[in-house]
């Protein structure tokens, strides 16, 4: 259950992009190319920004987190 996974998740980077309204992050490295066929979005509905899982089969690998700038500050200071 990916509820379950959550509080086992840890960022190993950001998102590179430089746009100003971006905070994702990175469980797992990176793909190069496309996630591949096991790969699915959730849409979360918080009450503010948007944030999507990008699911690999069983895992979170990363979370799409825009239009949350006090997450966005801490994305950035903790990986420069």
């Amino acid at each position: 259950m990916l509820s379950a996974a959550v509080r086992e998740l840890n960022i190993v980077e950001r998102c590179p992009c430089t746009d100003d309204f971006c905070a994702t992050f990175y469980t797992q490295p990176r793909p190069k190319g496309p996630y591949g066929p096991t790969h699915r979005n959730i849409m979360l509905s918080p009450t503010e920004g948007m944030i999507i899982l990008d699911v690999v089969g069983p895992k979170i690998a990363c979370v799409e987190v825009l239009f949350r700038d006090e997450v966005r500050t801490v994305i950035h200071s903790l990986l420069p």
